[in-house]
Parts: structure tokens; C-alpha cells; sequence
């Protein structure tokens, strides 16, 4: 069974480390056929705000470059794609729709990190506490779905870092999210990042078990994603391990390939495996 990861980071975040060729050496170490990076999107912010968290507009072209470069140099070692992780912002969705056309991105994956866009929005991951915030989250993961431009949904139970336990709010919420990426044919990610985080601070995070049960009951596609932060987390087999045996005891179906540029109207290329 071939090895894959498309959610790869780079240091141009600014909370990740080492150069993009470790990368690719950390992912043949550990026999990864298919490395894809998606570092955080830049946006265009009329605001005028700078962020902390992802790479600067003016970084893309030499973000690309690089990946490309290396792809190249690694061809018949390792397949190497190239994207980014975005949020669902509508006021910027325009403007992510021409920079992945016109840079030819091979795909997006979809982070929902931020409410309306972190010029002015809460963090999902730190402010998801209430029932308002839940449907926030809930609502703008399903308009993030619809979209158009993902080929899959990141750490789709994010809202669990930190909402207050598993209650029935909660369990409704999982449940719409599953049933929107059912009906879209949209991969969810177990994300082997949130199992790291939810060890390294003895919290009980994501990937959250009960939001699993919900999209194997729902009959959801799975794909697991690393979220390498740094070359060493491509290094470790226990998370990934222990994510493949969960999946396999709840029997959802996983999928190591997704939908290459989503956004065109006849995609060329792969499409989701089953």
C-alpha cells in the first residue's frame, strides 16, 4: 500500500522548521511515494494586516520554484505536488481561484482556521467554546466544501481543541460536516499533527474518536495527513500507524490519492481512489 502525504509545511509559516529538500529526505527515510506541500496560503489582506502564520504574498514565487526545483531533481525518487493550505475567506476566494489557475497549483486543501479571515476573525481552534461559535464553524466548513476550489478538508474536527466535551451540539455539528463532505465526495483528513499536539499538552483534541465514529457511520472517505511542522515529524510511523488502526476498526473507507486543481471546471489528472 503506497505511503502518501499532501499536507507538508515549510519554514516561510513561520511556526514550522528545515529546509524543503529535509523534507523530501525525512519522507524517503520513512518511504513516502508522494510528498505534496501545502504551506500556509498568503491572502491579499485590504486591510493592510500582516500575518504571523503564513507566508507573505511577495514568498509564493520562490515557495514554487523551490518545490518545483526539487521535484525535478528528485524525479524517480519521490513524486512531489505542490499547493497550499487555505481557509474558506469569500472576500479573497476570487483571487485563490486565479493564483491557483494562473500558478498552476497541483491542488488546495481546505484549513478552517479562522472565522471570515484572521484580518478580524476568531481562531476556531482557541474561540470554538459555544454553541455560536460551533455554527460558525459548522456553517462556514460546509460553505468551505461547497466551494469548489478543495480537493480535501484539513483537521476537519478542529472545533475540538478546545469546545467543552462531546455533547449532543457537538455530535450534531460532526454529523452535518460528514454528511456535506458525503454528498461532495470530499476526503476528511485524519490529522497525525492534532494527535502530537493533543499528546505533547495532555488534552484530548483532535482527531477526536467520536467525530470518527460519526463519518464512518456517515459513510465518509478518510485520508490521513501528516501536517509536518518539520522534517522529523515525516520521520515517525506511531501516529501514522495508530491512525491506520483506528480507521481500519471503524471500516471508512481511506483514499491515498485526491482530485488535482480542483477548481477547473473538466479537471485534468487523479481523482479521488476508493
Amino acid at each position: 500500500m503506497s505511503k502518501v502525504n499532501y499536507h507538508t509545511h515549510t519554514a516561510r509559516c513561520m511556526h514550522a522548521d528545515g529546509a524543503d529538500r529535509d523534507y523530501l529526505e525525512s519522507a524517503l527515510k520513512s518511504g513516502f511515494e508522494t510528498i505534496g506541500f501545502s504551506d500556509h496560503s498568503p491572502w491579499p489582506y485590504a486591510s493592510g494586516y500582516v500575518s504571523t502564520v503564513r507566508m507573505l504574498p511577495a514568498q509564493l514565487p520562490e515557495y514554487l520554484a523551490s518545490v518545483r526545483g526539487l521535484r525535478d531533481e528528485y524525479a524517480g525518487r519521490i513524486r512531489v505536488l505542490v499547493g497550499l493550505e487555505c481557509e474558506y475567506f469569500p472576500r479573497y476566494l476570487d483571487w485563490l481561484r486565479d493564483t491557483a489557475r494562473r500558478e498552476q497549483l497541483d491542488y488546495l486543501i481546505f484549513g478552517n482556521h479562522f472565522y471570515g479571515s484572521d484580518e478580524d476573525g476568531p481562531y476556531f481552534g482557541s474561540a470554538t467554546k459555544d454553541l455560536t461559535m460551533l455554527r460558525r464553524y459548522t456553517e462556514s466548513a460546509i460553505a468551505g466544501m461547497e466551494c469548489g476550489l478543495f480537493s480535501y478538508f484539513a483537521h476537519p474536527d478542529l472545533f475540538m481543541r478546545c469546545y467543552p466535551g462531546f455533547d449532543e451540539n457537538a455530535k450534531a455539528a460532526s454529523r452535518e460536516i460528514c454528511r456535506a463532505a458525503k454528498r461532495l465526495g470530499m476526503p476528511l483528513e485524519y490529522n497525525l499533527m492534532g494527535s502530537l499536539y493533543c499528546e505533547k499538552y495532555h488534552i484530548n483534541g483532535y482527531p477526536y474518536p467520536g467525530f470518527w465514529r460519526i463519518a464512518a457511520e456517515e459513510g465518509c472517505t478518510a485520508i490521513i495527513g501528516v501536517d509536518a511542522h518539520s522534517p522529523a515529524h515525516l520521520e515517525n510511523p506511531r501516529f501514522w500507524n495508530e491512525g491506520l488502526q483506528l480507521l481500519r476498526g471503524l471500516g471508512i473507507q481511506r483514499t491515498r490519492t485526491i482530485r488535482l486543481r480542483a477548481w477547473e471546471k473538466d479537471p485534468a489528472g487523479e481523482t479521488v481512489s476508493r
